[in-house]
Order: C-alpha cells, then sequence, then structure tokens
C-alpha cells in the first residue's frame, strides 16, 4: 500500500510540475511571443538554403479574417500571394496550430513571411489550441468554404500542410492523428512539440504511432526544451526533450518519411525564427514539388547534415 501510494504522489507531483511549467510557459509565450515586423533580419545562416528560406520569399501578400462563431476559434485568418486576385490558380495551404496562450494576432509577421513562399496560410485566435479540436474546426471549415467566399475553389486541397510549435506542436499531432478529417494533411511540421507524456497530463493527447504523412520534427538543444533528465515520466524534463524525439521518430513506421532535427543552441521561445528557413524548405519540397528545397533534407548531401546550426539529425530521406 505505501508502494502503491508513493507511485501516486510521484505521479501527482510529476502532473503538477508539467502543469506549473507549462502554465508559467505560456504566460512567458504570452508576453513574449510578440513577432516584430522583419524579425527575420536578424537571422543569419551559413548554409545557403536554410538562410534563403528563413527570409521573406517573392510574393506580396495580403490578409483578411473570417469571424467564427467558436468563441475560441473567434477568427479564421488568412495571409496568401496578392497576386491570386488575377489569376484562376489553387494554391497549397498551411494550417498554423497556435502555441500556448498566443494567438494569431500576437505573430503576423510570420504569418506573412510563410505566406510569401507562394502558400495559403490560415490561423486563428484560439490561445489554448492543444487538443487540435479548433484546428479541426478550422480545417473543415477550409474544406467547405462557402460559394461567395473570395477564395472559394482557390485553395489545392490535395495540398495541405500543418504546422505547430509548442503546446501548438502537441495539437497539429492531435489534428492529424485524432480526427477524421486528418487524413486531408499532406504533411506536418513540429517545433518543440510538448512531448507524450507532457501532453497527455496537459489534455493535448496525440497517437504518434498513427503519423502515416511525411513529418519533420524539431526542437531545441537548450534546457527549457530538454532539461536532461533521467526519466521524463518522473519529473518534468522540459517541453521536447532529444529522448522524446527520438522515441516518437522511432515509432512512427520505416515507410513513411521523416525528418527529426535539433537547433543547437536553441532555447524553447527561440524555435519558431530558428526553424523558420527548413521549415518553410519543407512546406516547399512536401506541397509543391520544390527540388532545391528539398536538397536540405535528401542524400548523403543533404544541407541540414553539414550545418553547424542543427544537430542529433536522423532522416530516412
Amino acid at each position: 500500500m505505501k508502494r502503491f501510494m508513493k507511485i501516486i504522489g510521484s505521479i501527482v507531483l510529476v502532473t503538477a510540475a508539467a502543469v506549473a511549467a507549462l502554465v508559467i510557459k505560456g504566460s512567458v509565450e504570452a508576453k513574449r511571443s510578440s513577432v516584430k515586423e522583419g524579425y527575420y533580419n536578424g537571422f543569419s545562416s551559413s548554409a545557403p538554403l536554410e538562410q534563403k528560406y528563413s527570409q521573406p520569399g517573392e510574393y506580396e501578400v495580403i490578409s483578411f479574417d473570417d469571424p467564427s462563431d467558436n468563441k475560441s476559434i473567434r477568427k479564421v485568418r488568412f495571409w496568401y500571394p496578392s497576386e491570386l486576385a488575377g489569376n484562376d490558380e489553387k494554391y497549397p495551404v498551411i494550417a498554423v496550430v497556435n502555441a500556448s496562450g498566443t494567438p494569431a494576432f500576437k505573430y503576423e509577421p510570420w504569418f506573412r513571411r510563410l505566406a510569401s513562399w507562394g502558400f495559403i496560410v490560415v490561423g486563428n485566435e484560439d490561445p489554448q489550441a492543444g487538443t487540435g479540436e479548433t484546428t479541426s474546426i478550422m480545417l473543415d471549415y477550409l474544406l467547405d468554404l462557402p460559394d461567395d467566399h473570395k477564395l472559394s475553389g482557390r485553395l489545392d486541397t490535395e495540398n495541405i500542410g500543418i504546422v505547430g510549435f509548442s503546446q501548438g506542436g502537441a495539437g497539429a499531432l492531435a489534428a492529424v492523428t485524432m480526427y477524421g478529417n486528418g487524413t486531408a494533411y499532406k504533411t506536418i511540421f513540429t517545433g518543440s512539440a510538448a512531448y507524450p507524456f507532457l501532453a497527455g497530463n496537459m489534455g493535448w493527447k496525440y497517437d504518434i504511432s498513427r503519423i502515416r504523412i511525411p513529418y519533420f520534427m524539431a526542437a531545441g538543444t537548450g534546457a527549457t526544451d530538454d532539461k536532461g533528465v533521467a526519466d521524463i515520466t518522473r519529473e518534468y524534463a522540459g517541453v521536447a526533450p532529444l529522448v522524446s524525439l527520438i522515441e516518437n521518430y522511432e515509432t512512427i513506421g520505416g515507410d513513411v518519411l521523416k525528418v527529426r532535427a535539433r537547433a543547437a543552441g536553441a532555447e524553447h521561445e527561440d524555435m519558431l525564427a530558428r526553424s523558420d528557413g527548413y521549415m518553410t524548405a519543407w512546406m516547399l519540397w512536401q506541397l509543391c514539388g520544390d527540388e532545391e528545397a528539398a536538397t536540405v533534407f535528401t542524400g548523403e548531401d543533404a544541407e541540414i547534415l553539414h550545418n553547424d546550426n542543427w544537430q542529433d539529425v536522423e532522416k530516412n530521406t
């Protein structure tokens, strides 16, 4: 009985620590995560493709919002190339899942930069998106836009990617693996997604074994992502420790295209900007078939393998 109570007590302590850490983290993110215009100017890489894709693309971008009846979503927000108004082409789509306490209005320049590479990028104002529910609702809306909507018929629904950071990383994984419409996604990127034990304690359950689409998982090497603890199920280990990335990578079937990597020296709050270049390259490759972007990841000479900004790289590409 004493042993049982000790085990229960340990679980309670871990859960309490996890909750406290994520509440604090959410508060910090909410205060610090406002992304300024031109934020990407502060990034520099000696790896040419990382540098190229970390900056704005060639497209001018406009945006607009649709009101939502969902109280958490509030608005469905669109960023897209302005040239769309002058043609009848369809554009690949990227759905974005927010980090803790970080509705889309806090990082609009990030959305605009990504859309400048030729994507329709879609977000919302949900500050707690870890369950994936509001992302699933948003996806249903995108898949069935009203006929009079200005983007009706302009979304390439055969090429939809999903991106999420921190709590939003868990939410992106949940959106893909826990909802029926998750099969609409063609690819996924997560930055410092809350690891499964932590995510489960927070109510953000996902099932990594259900991933059947190309997946690029990234995290930072700093202590906020990886505290280096011995047992990540018995004490708070940071948001996305290496051991969890390895386990997630190995759980996904070998027939699924997958990449894992950590941004050297990056803390949890750095990952939005630090992963920009290769997240963009991944989406250009997966959604647009961009052959240059593919060379970041493919083969023995893949740029990511020879870039000092990244370490702990494993891939089957």
